[in-house]
Parts: structure tokens; C-alpha cells; sequence
């Protein structure tokens, strides 16, 4: 008997159960009364002798489609966020769904962007995940709430749709920290100039964990810029050629630690020996090959991804209340990834 022929009666015989424990199992029914025992048997028989659903059969008795829709604002092409997109996929896949993706960008008119969750809809996806590249609040087009849908790295203006979201001042905590129990006590901040939540809650925590530790955080020295290797580059001059230059910095992401490397280099400062550094992003292909491997804090993408989704399906099967959730978003941790940038200060 070929695999497509295969139906949910042969994986009852083979079993030794009825066709009705075979559907709760497989469809992962939670009320249905059927030992761990029974369960792991359905699946291992159901695995040797190739069963899949019938999908179009499915779709018809459950009105679902076993298609989720990612709108990705420039996801696609960020390399470090698109980390975002493979939580995403693996989670839909371990499943049992699928994921498609429109691509598109944070500067797209609304009425673009709205087209796009239309594109999604007519498709008949059974939820939506709408996903940006960095961390900020969104005006959300008004046909995402005709699925069941879920922010990821993004919080709608409005406050009514499910979010997760990185803990900035969680990261921005343990960046600062890790240079503190260094034994630096002159520590100052490259921060970015555009006006999104990373900026305030990473300038917050600074100013906070200093001034938690004894130290003067209002009066601890910042600098901002364009949060790329050229405004990193530009920051770190002035910051480091004050008359009471910081020991230690922490730098907005990875790009602008980069910038600081290169003028710590052309002020004749050695990393980390003259001058500790500390990113935020975990950008590998940046973080792990500076020389020094630059010390980060990770952001979440792929966690973020995968969170998301499994909580989209979950409302999609009726198994969560996705309006519950979005009183407040849902916080992930930034955990500190430790190389070789940071060291104590000279005495």
C-alpha cells in the first residue's frame, strides 16, 4: 500500500484503537481521556506507515486552511532580523502549518500596507503575523484584526493586538552591568538619534544602573548618532577625547561598536586593555569577527519568531484569547553574550 493511500483506519487497525482515538491524537485534541502510553503509540504507528491528513478534507471540516501570513517590514533583507522568520517557519512547521510571506517596507504607505494583509486574506490564511525589523510602535492596517493576528518586535499605536517584544532595558541592564562589575567606573553611551522605544529604554537603564551602583548616571557622559559604523565612528571621537573620557562604553548596537573600534584605533586606544567595549544586537557576522570579539547583549529574533507563532496557532485552534494577551505586550529576555572586550581598567 503506497503512503498517500494511507488513511486514519489503517493507523486505527495497526494501533488497535478506534478511529476516534487516532483523530484526538493526532489533531492534538486536549479534553480527549488517552494515556501518554496510547498517545506516543498512535504517533510512532502513524510516523512508520507515512499518515498525513488529508488537508482539503481538514480544511473543510475545521474551516482552517493550515496557512499562517507574515507581513515582514523589511525583515527579508536584514540579515540579523530575519532570525525572526525562521522562528517563525520551524514553529508553523512543528505544527503542522505553513507560512507565507509578502515582504514589504516601514516606509510603505498604510494604504500599501493594508493591500498586502488583503493579498494575505484572499489567500484565506487563517492568522497573520505582522513583523518589523526593529523594536517600535506601528499604525497597523484596520483589515489585520479580520484574522487572528500577532505583533512581533512591534507594539500597535492602538494597544489592541497581541505583541512580543525584546526586554531593552533588560539588555540594557546587563550591557552596563557587565562593565561595572569590571570595576569601570567611567562609562559612557553611544546612543542612536531616531525616535523609537530602543533609544529611550537603553538611554533609561544606563542613566538608572549607574545611579543604582553609586554613581552619577544623569551626569555619565552620552553621545548620539545614526545608528551605523560612521555615527559609532563619529560618537566615540568626541566621547573619547573628552577631558574625562569613559573607560567604558556602551554602544546603541553592534554597527556603532564597530565605529568605535576603528576611533579607539586612530586615538591610539588598545581594546580592551585602554578601553572596554560593549554592543547590543548580537550582529555574529559583526560581534564574533572584531578583534576583539566584541561583548553584546542578543536580541531575541528568532525567539521573538517562534513565540508568535505558536501563540497565533494556538488562538487559530481556539485554544488561547489572543485579546487577553494584547493588555500588554509580551517581554523577552536579552541575554549578555561574553567575548573578549571587556577587561578591568587600568589601575
Amino acid at each position: 500500500m503506497s503512503n498517500r493511500n494511507i488513511g486514519i483506519k489503517d493507523v486505527a487497525v495497526a494501533a488497535g484503537v478506534s478511529v476516534t482515538t487516532v483523530s484526538h491524537v493526532l489533531n492534538e485534541v486536549s479534553y480527549a481521556r488517552i494515556s501518554p502510553e496510547t498517545r506516543d503509540k498512535v504517533r510512532t504507528i502513524a510516523e512508520q506507515l507515512g499518515y498525513g491528513p488529508n488537508r482539503l478534507a481538514q480544511a473543510l471540516r475545521t474551516q482552517r486552511t493550515g496557512m499562517l501570513g507574515l507581513v515582514s517590514e523589511d525583515i527579508a533583507t536584514t540579515p540579523h532580523a530575519g532570525r525572526i522568520i525562521l522562528g517563525a517557519e520551524e514553529a508553523a512547521k512543528a505544527r503542522g502549518y505553513n507560512l507565507m510571506i509578502i515582504n514589504t517596507s516601514g516606509s510603505a504607505s498604510l494604504e500599501s500596507r493594508q493591500a498586502d494583509v488583503e493579498a494575505l486574506l484572499e489567500r484565506r490564511v487563517d492568522g497573520i503575523l505582522y513583523a518589523t525589523m526593529y523594536h517600535r510602535n506601528v499604525e497597523l492596517p484596520a483589515n489585520l484584526g479580520s484574522v487572528p493576528s500577532v505583533l512581533v518586535d512591534s507594539v500597535a499605536t492602538g494597544g489592541n493586538i497581541t505583541a512580543v517584544i525584546p526586554d531593552e532595558e533588560g539588555g540594557a541592564r546587563a550591557a552596563v552591568g557587565a562593565l561595572l562589575e569590571a570595576g569601570h567606573t567611567r562609562v559612557g553611551f553611544l546612543n542612536n538619534t531616531d525616535d523609537v522605544p530602543a533609544t529611550r529604554q537603553r538611554l533609561q537603564a544606563f542613566r538608572a544602573t549607574l545611579t543604582e551602583a553609586g554613581l552619577d548616571g544623569d551626569a555619565a557622559p552620552v553621545e548620539s548618532e545614526v545608528s551605523e559604523v560612521q555615527g559609532g565612528y563619529e560618537a566615540a571621537r568626541r566621547i573619547l577625547t573628552r577631558e574625562d573620557a569613559p573607560t567604558g562604553l556602551f554602544c546603541y548596537n553592534d554597527r556603532m561598536a564597530m565605529g568605535a573600534y576603528r576611533a579607539a584605533a586612530e586615538l591610539g586606544l588598545t581594546i580592551p586593555a585602554d578601553l572596554s567595549v560593549v554592543g547590543f544586537d548580537d550582529q555574529e557576522l559583526i560581534a564574533a569577527n572584531l578583534h576583539p570579539g566584541l561583548t553584546t547583549v542578543a536580541l531575541p529574533h528568532y525567539e521573538m519568531g517562534a513565540w508568535a507563532t505558536e501563540h497565533l496557532i494556538d488562538a487559530v485552534e481556539g485554544k488561547t484569547d489572543l485579546t487577553l494577551m494584547a493588555l500588554h505586550p509580551t517581554i523577552l529576555s536579552c541575554p549578555l553574550v561574553r567575548r573578549d572586550s571587556i577587561t578591568a581598567p587600568r589601575p
